[in-house]
C-alpha cells in the first residue's frame, strides 16, 4: 500500500517525495511535507501545499486532501484500501516478491559460537535476530545465504580436548574431579568425557597423546548440541564453515596481503597495518615463533567470503567484538576488496532474571544461563520475540516471568490473542476466513469504510513498509512494536465494537481477515506460529 500509494503521488507531482503519518490521526492517512521544495520553487511551503493539494485531490487513490501548515494531508479511497487488502491477501503485496528478485547477493553470518561449550542466551540474541533479519530480507526478495563460521582450530579446541582428557581420568582412575584452572569447567566436560569413554574405552585417557582425538570428538559433539539448540527455535544454517579447513589458504593469504603493502615484519612478528583503518594500533598476525594469530583465520575467512563474490556481507558480532571491526577491514582492504562491502552488527549483552531476581546458571554450562534452558522454561516464540523487542545494540534485561502473564505487559501473549480472537470471531460467524480471502476484486473496491476500521485495515496494510524498513535499517525490533500496536488498536477495536450479527458483520471481517494475515505474517517472519485459538 505505501508504496504504491508514493509512486501515484510521485507521478503525479513529479518531485522525489516523502510520506509521513501525520501527529493527528484524524487529519488523514499520510501526510507530505513540503519545506524541502521551497528552495528550489521559491515559494513558501504553505503555497507548494496548496498547489501540490490541488492537483491530488482528483486522483480515485485519494479520498480527501487538505493543506495545513506546509504539510499536504490525505486519506486513501475506499476503492484504493479495497484493491490493496485484495493483492495482499492474495500474496501479491509489491513487497511480497519472488525470491531472490532483488540485485544484492547477501552473505549473512551470525552465531559462529566456538563448538567448545553449549550455546548461552549471549550467543542466541544474536542468533535469533539474524535468523529474523535473514526471513525478512527473504520475504521481500533479497538473495541471502546464511552462514556459521566453526572456530575449531587454535588453543580453544586444543583447551576442550584437555578438559575431556582430565574429566575422564577423573571418571576413569578416580583422580580429583577439579579440572585444571586452565581447563573448560561444567558438568557437560564430564558428559563429553563419558560419551569418549564409550566411543574410544577407557584408554583414551591414559596418555596426553590422545588429546587431539578428544578435542575433534568433542568440537563435533558440541556442534551437534549447538546444532539441536538452534534447530529448537527454528534456526537452520545454508551452510557451516571450517576455520581449520580454510587455513590452508593461508600462505596464500599472506602472500596477498604482502602484494598490497599490508603488512611489515618488525621484532620477528609480522604486523597488519590496521592502524591505517581507524585501529588503535597495528595487530600481530603472525608470532615470533612464526605460528598465526587468532586474527590470522578471520582474515582467511573474509578473503574467502569477497572471493565467493557476495554483492555485500553481514556479520552479527558480540558487543564485545567491537574492537575486531576495524582490523578486519583493514585486512579485506588490503587484500584488494572492497571493505565498505562489510557491515557488522553488534549484540549487546543480555541480562536475565525471574521473579526480580537473576536467572539461575547452568551447572552443566559452568556459570552460564544456557538457551535451551531459557527455551525449556518459556517456550521458543517467547524467547524469539523477547530478544527481538529492543535494538541488537542496546542492552536487554528482561523477567522471564513476564512471558507468563495473560495480559497487555505481555507482548508475546498480546499479539497473539488479536490472532486468536479474530479466529474465534469466524468460527462463531456464518462467513468464513476463506471465503473472504477469494472473493474477487470488485467485491473489495465496492466496501465502505469508514473511521476506526478504515484506521485499522490502514495500519493492519503498513506492514509491507515496515518489513521494507526494519531491513533496510537492521532494526527487527520495528517489526514486533508493529505488531504490538495492530494487535492493540484490534482489541480496543473489537471492546468497542460489536461485530456478529450486524448489519456490518460482513465488511467488519473482511478487514479483520487482512488484520490477521498481517499479524501472521509479521509473527511468521520473526520466527514465531500464530495462534488460532488460546
Amino acid at each position: 500500500m505505501y508504496h504504491a500509494i508514493k509512486e501515484v503521488v510521485h507521478s503525479t507531482l513529479g518531485v522525489s517525495i516523502i510520506l509521513e503519518k501525520p501527529r493527528n490521526k484524524g487529519l488523514g492517512h499520510f501526510a507530505l511535507p513540503t519545506f524541502s521544495f521551497a528552495k528550489e520553487l521559491r515559494k513558501s511551503p504553505q503555497i507548494i501545499a496548496q498547489e501540490f493539494a490541488k492537483k491530488l485531490e482528483s486522483l480515485p487513490q485519494i479520498a480527501s486532501v487538505n493543506a495545513i501548515n506546509g504539510y499536504v494531508n490525505f486519506s486513501l479511497s475506499n476503492a484504493f484500501l479495497g484493491q490493496c487488502a485484495w493483492e495482499f491477501l492474495q500474496g501479491d503485496s509489491k513487497e511480497s516478491k519472488k525470491a531472490d528478485s532483488k540485485d544484492e547477493k547477501i552473505l549473512l553470518e551470525y552465531v559462529s559460537a566456538n563448538p567448545t561449550g553449549p550455546l548461552h542466551i549471549g550467543h542466541a540474541r544474536g542468533a535469533v535476530f539474524g535468523d529474523s533479519l535473514a526471513r525478512i530480507g527473504r520475504f521481500l526478495g533479497y538473495a541471502i545465504h546464511t552462514e556459521y563460521y566453526i572456530n575449531d582450530a587454535g588453543v580453544q579446541i586444543e583447551k576442550l580436548g584437555k578438559s575431556i582428557y582430565y574429566a575422564g581420568r577423573a571418571l576413569a582412575f578416580g583422580e580429583s574431579e577439579e579440572l585444571p584452572q586452565e581447563c573448560y569447567q561444567g558438568e557437560y566436560v564430564f558428559e563429553l568425557a563419558k560419551s569418549a569413554r564409550v566411543e574410544f574405552g577407557k584408554s583414551v585417557f591414559e596418555s596426553l597423546e590422545s588429546l587431539e582425538k578428544l578435542s575433534v570428538f568433542g568440537k563435533d559433539k558440541m556442534l551437534a548440541e549447538i546444532q539441536s539448540n538452534l534447530a529448537q527455535v527454528g534456526i537452520v544454517f545454508d551452510s557451516y564453515v571450517s576455520e581449520k579447513e580454510l587455513f590452508s589458504q593461508w600462505d596464500s593469504t599472506l602472500e596477498s596481503l604482502k602484494t598490497h603493502n599490508g603488512v611489515y615484519v618488525e621484532d620477528a612478528k609480522t604486523w597488519l597495518k590496521s592502524k591505517e583503518f581507524g585501529d588503535e594500533k597495528d595487530r600481530v598476525i603472525v608470532r615470533q615463533s612464526g605460528e598465526p594469530t587468532y586474527l590470522a583465520g578471520d582474515i582467511i575467512y573474509h578473503r574467502n567470503k569477497f572471493e565467493r563474490h557476495f554483492s555485500h556481507c553481514i556479520n552479527i558480532w558480540g558487543a564485545d567484538h567491537h574492537g575486531y571491526i576495524a582490523r578486519v577491514k583493514a585486512a579485506i582492504a588490503f587484500l584488494g576488496f572492497d571493505a565498505e562491502k562489510l557491515e557488522v552488527l553488534l549484540a549487546q549483552m543480555v541480562a536475565l532474571l525471574k521473579d526480580g531476581i537473576p536467572y539461575k546458571m547452568s551447572k552443566r554450562a559452568g556459570n552460564f544461563i544456557l538457551m535451551k534452558d531459557v527455551v525449556d522454561d518459556v517456550g521458543a516464540d517467547a524467547l524469539r520475540l523477547m530478544f527481538l523487542s529492543k535494538k541488537l545494540d542496546t542492552h536487554l534485561e528482561f523477567d522471564v516471568e513476564l512471558l507468563k502473564k495473560q495480559d497487555s505487559s505481555n507482548p508475546v501473549y498480546y499479539i497473539n490473542y488479536a490472532h486468536a480472537r479474530i479466529h474465534t470471531l469466524f468460527s462463531k460467524s456464518k462467513f468464513k476466513m476463506e471465503s473472504f480471502k477469494v472473493l474477487p476484486l470488485e467485491q473489495y473496491k465496492a466496501w465502505d469504510l469508514q473511521g476506526d476500521l478504515c484506521d485499522l485495515l490502514v495500519l493492519a496494510l503498513g506492514i509491507e513498509k515496515v518489513l521494507s524498513d526494519a531491513f533496510s535499517q537492521r532494526l527487527v525490533n520495528k517489526v514486533v512494536d508493529y505488531l504490538y500496536a495492530l494487535a492493540s488498536d484490534f482489541h480496543h477495536f473489537y471492546n468497542a465494537t460489536k461485530i456478529l450479527n450486524t448489519e456490518q458483520e460482513e465488511q467488519i471481517l473482511k478487514v479483520l481477515v487482512v488484520v490477521a494475515h498481517s499479524i501472521a505474517l509479521g509473527l511468521d517472519l520473526l520466527g514465531v506460529k500464530a495462534k488460532v485459538s488460546m
